[in-house]
């Protein structure tokens, strides 16, 4: 090997600690084995749902129940489930309480986030340790429910968002990545006479774009896959979000949404087929939404969570 391949190679590999040996051939292929049994472990169990709901009621019954191997692809799951009914209305729901409560969500953590990074403004260590208890100290279910009750938001889409419109763990890291930006920056834009609001909309919030899109993407995963206050507030079967209609699908062993009964009894339809259809469609938005913030982890998560 010349010495211009190994100077090459050197510069190509990653920087290694010098206590640090090169790893061996045996402990490459452990990790190597080791990370295809975790990419089976979460991909398999995938394949074998999207790959049922795209199968016809005839390969369904012909395999006892869920199919591994496709033979012969349909979208008739898929059709009859978004043609109207039940989970068409579900998936409207969910995507508005999403939308609207991620919005409203981050509205008031961003607010909440950058008063508390302001050591000297008012009440500044009174709101921060007020908050910072409601994380390991809660009021309960039951008092919860009485007051949601008591301001008139039960059977209304408002109880789906205001119970827990605020995650104080977002707003501590929202906090903690606002405190970290140059203090320089927002004293210089007041000597301008730039007002609070002005700093925050045009200094802080394009510098925190990297956390505002994680934080956004964990509060609009958190609506979307919430289920549990629809179950105790909403007794309007037609308000339920797709969640909700998910469990009484797969869970409570409901043969098919409203309107799709008589296609499963005549034998045109299959209910495992509907049930993985259903899951599927509850998969997709977070599978497409996290690529595109999995850039912004490292940075908004890490540097939110040291600094401050």
């Amino acid at each position: 090997m010349s010495l211009n391949t190994t100077l090459i190679r050197s510069l190509k590999a990653p920087p290694r600690p010098v206590w640090e040996e090169p790893p061996s051939k045996a402990g490459l292929t452990a990790k190597g084995g080791l990370l295809l049994l975790c990419c089976l472990g979460v991909l398999g169990p995938l394949w074998i749902v999207v790959v049922t709901s795209l199968s016809p009621k005839p390969m369904i019954d012909q395999v006892g129940g869920l199919v591994v191997i496709p033979r012969g692809i349909t979208f008739i799951n898929y059709t009859e489930l978004l043609s109207g009914g039940q989970v068409s209305r579900a998936i409207m729901v969910s995507v508005g309480v999403t939308f609207f409560g991620t919005l409203f969500s981050m509205a008031v953590s961003v607010l909440g986030a950058y008063g508390l990074s302001r050591p000297g403004s008012l009440g500044h260590r009174y709101f921060l340790m007020t908050i910072m208890a409601t994380m390991f100290f809660g009021a309960g279910l039951i008092p919860t429910y009485l007051l949601v009750q008591a301001l008139g938001l039960t059977d209304t889409y408002l109880s789906l968002i205001l119970p827990s419109a605020v995650s104080v763990f977002n707003v501590l890291v929202l906090r903690a990545f606002f405190m970290g930006i140059s203090p320089e920056l927002t004293e210089s834009a007041r000597i301008d006479g730039a007002s609070e609001p002005r700093i925050l909309l045009t200094i802080i919030m394009p510098l925190s774009r990297a956390v505002i899109a994680v934080i956004s993407l964990f509060y609009a995963v958190g609506y979307w896959s919430a289920w549990f206050n629809a179950s105790i507030y909403l007794s309007d079967q037609e308000m339920l979000p797709l969640q909700n209609v998910l469990i009484q699908l797969v869970q409570k062993g409901t043969e098919a949404p409203t309107g799709l009964q008589q296609a499963v009894h005549t034998g045109e339809l299959s209910s495992l087929g509907l049930q993985t259809a259903v899951m599927v469609l509850a998969l997709i938005p977070v599978a497409v939404a996290s690529p595109f913030v999995q850039r912004h982890f490292k940075k908004g998560m890490l540097t939110g969570a040291i600094k401050g």
